[in-house]
C-alpha cells in the first residue's frame, strides 16, 4: 500500500510539473443540488452559468459518493478522495444512542489532506464562505458553516464566533453585507445566497486568495420542497446564478481575471419522491431495536434517500443475518423499492467502513429513519443521496479562465477528479488526491 501511495504521489508530481501553475488565483464554487441543465437548458434562469459553459469546459455529468449528501460530497471535492478514505461519511454521523443534531462541522475530523493544507503548505493564501466541514479549518480567511445544537441560539452568531481570523465577519459586515440577522443567512430565503456572494467577493477584492472555496445553498432547500422543478427551484437557480455573477464580477473589479480560474461544480442530482419506506420499523418488530436507549442489536442510519446498517456490537453476524431474512421477507411490493448493497459494493465506492450493509432506494422512494408507524407512506417532494449509478443524481461541472480549454465538453467525470485540476492549476502537488481518470486532466487544461 505504501509503495502503491508512493507511486501515485509520484505521477502527481510529475503531472504538475508538466502542466506548471497555469492560474494564480483557482476560485472553486458550488451550487447545493447544481445539475448539468441548469447550463445546457437555456429554459433554465442561468445566464452567467450558460455563458461559462459554452465559452469553457462543462462536464454532462458529474458521478458522486454514497450516499450522495452534501457533506461527503463536498469533503471529496476538497480532498479528491472518497468518504472512506476523508472520513465525512455522511452530513450527521451515526450516533448509537440517538440523533443529537451533531453535523460533520468540524474540518479536524477530515483524515486526509485538503486543499486547504496544500495551499497553506505551498505559501499561498486562502479563503472559504460557508464550505462545509470548514469550522476550525487552516483557511486564512474563514467563514465557516456551523451551527447550535441550541435551538434558542440564532443561525449567524456560531458563524460570527467561528470566523477566522477573528473579527473577520464584522469586517465583512461594515464594507460588504450590513449586518447580517438570522434571515439573511436562512436558506428559506434567496438573500441567503446574495449575502454569501457579497462575503465571497469582499475577501477576492480585499485579499485575492489564491484559492476560495464557496458554498451556494438555497437550490437544495426550493428542491427538498418542490422537486426537480417548480417555480421557487427557478427562482433559487437565478439567485444562485446571480451568486456566481457577483463573484466574477470581483474577479474583474480586483484586477485578476487573466490570471484566475472558476470551478462551477455541486454535491448531487435531485429526485422527485412519492414514497417512504421506514426499514428501521420491521427491525422494531423483529425485536432488534427496543424502545429504551440503547436497547438495539441493528440500526439503519439514513442519509438522504439511503439507509446503512450498523451493529451494536462489531462482528455480529447472527444479527445481519437476521436483518437480511427481515429483508427478504418483506412483501414484494416493498423489497423491489431497494436493493441491498453489500459491503464488498461499499468497499469499491469508497463508503462508512463501519456500515455492514446499506439499502439504495429506487428511484421515486426514499428511506427514513422512523422505529414505529406504518413502514411505508406516501411522500412529496425531491431528495438526494441515492446510490450514484444514474443520471438524474449527477452533478455538474463548469470550468473556465486561466488554464482551462475552451468550448470543449466532457462526457463524464467524477467528484473526486476536481482536487486534481486544482492543485494542476494551481502548480502544486497533493498527498492525497489523484484523479481517476488522467483524461480529465488532459482534457480540460491547455
Amino acid at each position: 500500500m505504501k509503495y502503491l501511495a508512493s507511486t501515485l504521489f509520484l505521477s502527481l508530481f510529475l503531472l504538475g510539473q508538466v502542466f506548471g501553475q497555469a492560474a494564480k488565483h483557482v476560485y472553486v464554487i458550488s451550487i447545493d443540488g447544481f445539475r448539468p441543465e441548469f447550463y445546457q437548458d437555456k429554459s433554465w434562469p442561468a445566464p452567467n452559468l450558460q455563458q461559462m459553459a459554452l465559452g469553457g469546459v462543462q462536464a454532462d455529468g458529474v458521478r458522486g459518493v454514497f450516499p450522495s449528501v452534501t457533506y461527503p460530497s463536498h469533503t471529496t471535492i476538497l480532498t479528491g478522495v472518497m468518504p472512506a478514505q476523508h472520513g465525512i461519511y455522511y452530513n450527521a454521523p451515526f450516533e448509537p444512542d440517538g440523533a443529537t443534531g451533531r453535523w460533520y462541522w468540524e474540518e479536524s475530523l477530515i483524515k486526509t489532506q485538503t486543499m486547504w493544507d496544500a495551499v497553506r503548505k505551498a505559501g499561498l493564501k486562502s479563503a472559504s464562505v460557508f464550505w462545509p466541514v470548514s469550522a476550525g479549518a487552516p483557511v486564512d480567511y474563514n467563514i465557516p458553516e456551523v451551527w447550535s445544537l441550541d435551538e434558542k441560539v440564532d443561525r449567524v452568531t456560531p458563524i460570527r464566533q467561528g470566523a477566522s481570523p477573528k473579527g473577520l465577519f464584522e469586517e465583512i459586515e461594515q464594507n460588504a453585507t450590513g449586518k447580517l440577522r438570522e434571515k439573511d443567512l436562512n436558506s428559506d430565503y434567496m438573500i441567503a445566497d446574495e449575502n454569501g456572494s457579497r462575503m465571497a467577493a469582499y475577501l477576492i477584492q480585499a485579499y485575492k486568495p489564491n484559492l476560495l472555496t464557496f458554498h451556494i445553498y438555497t437550490v437544495d432547500h426550493a428542491a427538498h420542497g418542490e422537486g426537480r422543478d417548480g417555480g421557487h427551484v427557478r427562482k433559487a437557480v437565478a439567485a444562485a446564478d446571480r451568486a456566481v455573477g457577483n463573484i466574477l464580477e470581483a474577479i474583474e473589479k480586483a484586477g485578476i481575471k487573466e490570471s484566475t480560474a472558476v470551478i462551477i461544480t455541486g454535491d448531487h442530482g435531485f429526485v422527485d419522491i412519492n414514497q417512504s419506506l421506514s426499514p428501521n420499523v420491521a427491525l422494531a418488530k423483529n425485536g432488534l431495536i427496543g424502545k429504551g436507549k440503547g436497547e438495539w442489536k441493528a440500526k439503519f442510519h439514513t442519509s438522504g434517500a439511503a439507509a446503512f446498517l450498523h451493529l451494536k456490537r462489531k462482528g455480529d453476524h447472527r444479527t445481519v443475518s437476521h436483518v437480511k431474512k427481515i429483508l427478504s421477507d418483506l412483501p414484494e411490493a416493498q423489497k423491489k423499492l431497494f436493493r441491498v448493497v453489500e459491503r464488498t459494493e461499499l468497499d469499491k465506492i469508497g463508503a462508512d467502513p463501519d456500515a455492514v450493509l446499506a439499502l439504495a432506494p429506487v428511484p421515486g422512494v426514499t428511506l427514513n429513519a422512523a422505529t414505529e408507524g406504518e413502514i411505508l407512506k406516501a411522500a412529496k417532494g425531491g431528495t438526494h443521496g441515492f446510490f450514484p449509478d444514474f443520471k438524474e443524481i449527477q452533478t455538474g461541472f463548469i470550468g473556465c479562465g486561466a488554464g482551462f480549454n475552451t468550448k470543449t465538453t466532457l462526457p463524464l467525470m467524477g467528484l473526486e477528479d476536481i482536487a486534481p485540476l486544482v492543485y494542476r492549476l494551481l502548480g502544486i502537488t497533493s498527498e492525497s488526491a489523484v484523479t481517476s481518470e488522467p483524461a480529465v486532466l488532459r482534457s480540460a487544461l491547455k
